[in-house]
């Protein structure tokens, strides 16, 4: 995993509206992220429309994703959330299950999708990547959706 964080876009073109589509599962960490990719697209992107939908945990967070992406009106769409490793597979069987549907989702859609649900080692890989600003993957996801808004625009311009 990188420990840089992207360097910060210009908002290019029109308007643009994100949506974030947080886990209420880890809410500290979660939050972290939410806190952090909020702030960095209210300071790049003054004048965007921000939507926040939470759903309880991170398996829930695609079919929230999908209907984002049904309706056509995000630019990018976050998703944002924590998923802490145990004793078992399960952690990684969830992190494969979001990672592929959300690939998929922005796919199908033509909706660019920022996967930005997490799975870590121990809560203080956590605490570093969501709470603090040196690596934050809040801020990471923010900088991306502005790139990835900002290009399929001018892709699409065409």
């Amino acid at each position: 995993m990188s420990t840089a964080v992207p360097p910060r876009p210009e908002v290019v073109g029109h308007q643009r509206q994100f949506t974030i589509v947080a886990s209420q599962f880890n809410p500290e960490f979660v939050q972290g992220l939410v806190n952090h990719a909020t702030e960095e697209l209210r300071q790049l992107a003054p004048g965007a429309l921000l939507t926040l939908h939470r759903v309880p945990g991170a398996f829930e967070i695609p079919i929230v994703v999908r209907e984002v992406a049904l309706q056509k009106t995000a630019d990018a769409v976050l998703a944002l959330g924590v998923i802490l490793k145990g004793s078992t597979t399960h952690a990684e069987h969830l992190s494969h299950s979001v990672t592929n549907a959300l690939q998929q989702i922005a796919l199908e859609h033509g909706v660019p999708v920022i996967n930005a649900v997490l799975a870590f080692e121990n809560e203080l890989q956590a605490r570093e990547r969501c709470l603090e600003k040196r690596i934050n993957r809040g801020i990471e996801a923010a900088r991306v959706a502005i790139q990835i808004a900002n290009l399929m625009s001018e892709l699409r311009a065409k």
